[in-house]
Order: C-alpha cells, then sequence, then structure tokens
C-alpha cells in the first residue's frame, strides 16, 4: 500500500518550508494543506492538540509535529535517498546544536528585527547580525553545512532565505554587506529545484510581515 503523506502548512511559514524541502529533496508525494492560522482546521486541532501549531505531518494517520522533528522524521522514513544527515554521530550532534539555535536565539532575534521600532530594533540588529556572522563562521568555505553534501542544516537555515527582504527591509542592513559567504551560500541552494520550489517570493512574505506590522501599530 502507498504511503499517505498529508503536511498541514503555512506557506509562509519558515517551519513548514523546511519540512516541504526536506520532503520535495526525497521525492516524497504528499498533499499540502494550507490553514488558516486565525480559523484552526479541525483536522489542524485533532492532529496536535497539545500546541495546535503548523507544521504537522500526517503519514498513514500518524501525526508528526515540530518542523525540526519531522525533517528527522523524514531523512529516517525515506533513507534510501539523498540523506540529510551524517551517520557520524559527532556530526549528527554538531547539526543538531545549529538547529537549536536557529530555533532559539536565531529565531528570536529576528522576530524582534521585524516586529519591533527604536532602540530595542537597534539591539536586536546587532544580535541577528552577529548571529549570522556566527553562522557564516560555521559554513566556513564549504559550499554547503555538511560540506559537499546538501544535507539537514541547509534545509533549517535556508528557510530564512525568503525572510532575508523583509529582515533588510525592516531593519535597514544589508545582509550580503555583513555576511557576503552567507549569501553565496543561499544563492547555491536556490539553485536546488527541491529549494526553489517551496520558498515562496520573498515580497510577497514582506506583505505578510508588513500587515502584522500595521496591526500591532509599527507601521
Amino acid at each position: 500500500m502507498a504511503d499517505e503523506v498529508t503536511l498541514l502548512d503555512f506557506w509562509p511559514s519558515m517551519f513548514g518550508m523546511r519540512c516541504r524541502v526536506a520532503l520535495t529533496e526525497k521525492g516524497v508525494e504528499c498533499e499540502y494543506k494550507d490553514e488558516d492560522l486565525w480559523n484552526k482546521s479541525e483536522l489542524l486541532l485533532q492532529m496536535n492538540p497539545v500546541h495546535k501549531k503548523i507544521p504537522v505531518l500526517v503519514h498513514n494517520g500518524k501525526p508528526v509535529c515540530e518542523s525540526l522533528i519531522i525533517v528527522e522524521y523524514i531523512d529516517e522514513t525515506w533513507s534510501h535517498k539523498a540523506p540529510l544527515l551524517s551517520s557520524d554521530p559527532y556530526d549528527r550532534a554538531r547539526a543538531r546544536f545549529w538547529a537549536d539555535f536557529a530555533d532559539t536565539k536565531f529565531f528570536d532575534l529576528g522576530m524582534k528585527v521585524l516586529m519591533t521600532k527604536g532602540e530595542e530594533q537597534e539591539a536586536a540588529n546587532k544580535g541577528f547580525i552577529e548571529s549570522l556572522q556566527r553562522l557564516e563562521s560555521e559554513l566556513g568555505d564549504e559550499p554547503f553545512f555538511r560540506g559537499s553534501k546538501f544535507g539537514f542544516l541547509d534545509i533549517v537555515f535556508i528557510s530564512v532565505y525568503c525572510l532575508f527582504y523583509s529582515y533588510e527591509t525592516c531593519g535597514n542592513f544589508s545582509i550580503e554587506a555583513e555576511c557576503p559567504k552567507l549569501v553565496v551560500w543561499a544563492k547555491r541552494c536556490m539553485e536546488k529545484e527541491s529549494v526553489s520550489k517551496s520558498l515562496p517570493d520573498p515580497r510577497e512574505v514582506y506583505g505578510i510581515i508588513l500587515e502584522r506590522r500595521k496591526a500591532v501599530g509599527i507601521e
């Protein structure tokens, strides 16, 4: 019997994008259901009753929640093609460390760049750029975070690329000027069909950010 795979998602979500890239990289056929986060479906509430958030991967009726867990699940379940994590325990531990960094400090700082102003935003800009520089240092001179192979960390971080325009516009800085190697890496990732097909237009994402900024009185 063929696998039944559904992804409950929201198109501008960087967390959902990770899952989309991983599924496409593995060649997994999937039904995508875009959620209205202000009017959540009964299916989403049923599949993720704890957090009630996207993304949720539903595989043969069983839900898997949280994007990093989902990407690892995809890698382990469809292990016959395009392995995303190294077989080396240290390399896997390193990848998980930086993935956690992405979802804690890095993501929080990015949200403050987008959703604050004045001195608070200036402090967020500084911390965010420092975080980008840490990532660039971790990348080094390699084409991907896993050396010559596109993998787990690339999927984790490339989902942020379609927010670069929003960060730069809201924060009034240039990521390319601060982290040129990171921008080259991002453009290299975008050459992969699994990435280019999964990431939305940066200006459309900025439109959503702009609506939220207006809603909270920033614009």
